[in-house]
């Protein structure tokens, strides 16, 4: 699914992914459409269901946040863990920092080219994220790379540091 307010930005958007070779190409021009037709993909009776969202993150009548938050809020697990790429021109670190907090996959910087697109996607589909759930948190995991533990440091015996008198 694209998710863009700009007519010509979505047009080079929706070619570029059919030159990929993208199937089904589902397009929108706000947040509040957006919602609609996730709604009515990944419903109950979702026959075709959208399988990742390109979302752009300034637009009237419903924007990328507000799409962000209501699909990691949902109880369908369709809706919950459906990957979404933020795509803005005004990013910022503090963009970026709010996307991943509020669950986007990946984020992405316009102007964007095909091989960038399929960069990214082709990272949610061949390394997935496993997802988390915390009190104020629900999205992939936000660490790239997971470290291997050195050997253990902790001693195996505690340390008595101060005795008490008896």
């Amino acid at each position: 699914m694209l998710v863009e307010d700009s007519s010509f930005i979505l047009g080079l958007l929706f070619s570029c992914l059919r030159q990929m070779g993208v199937g089904e190409i589902i397009r929108a021009s706000s947040g509040k459409v957006a919602i609609e037709k996730i709604k009515a993909h990944n419903g109950a009776n979702a026959v075709n269901p959208i399988d990742m969202v390109l979302l752009d993150w300034l637009m009237p009548n419903g924007d990328g946040e507000e799409v962000l938050k209501w699909a990691r809020s949902q109880p369908k697990d369709s809706i919950k863990f459906l990957p979404v790429v933020v795509c803005s021109a005004y990013t910022d670190a503090e963009l970026v920092t709010k996307s991943r907090d509020l669950g986007a996959n990946e984020v992405m910087v316009k102007p964007v080219s095909a091989e960038k697109i399929a960069g990214r996607m082709l990272r949610i589909i061949d390394q997935p994220r496993p997802y988390v759930q915390a009190p104020y948190f629900f999205g992939p995991d936000r660490r790239r790379k997971l470290k291997k533990v050195a050997e253990e440091r902790r001693k195996l015996e505690p340390e008595i540091v101060m005795e008490k008198d008896e």
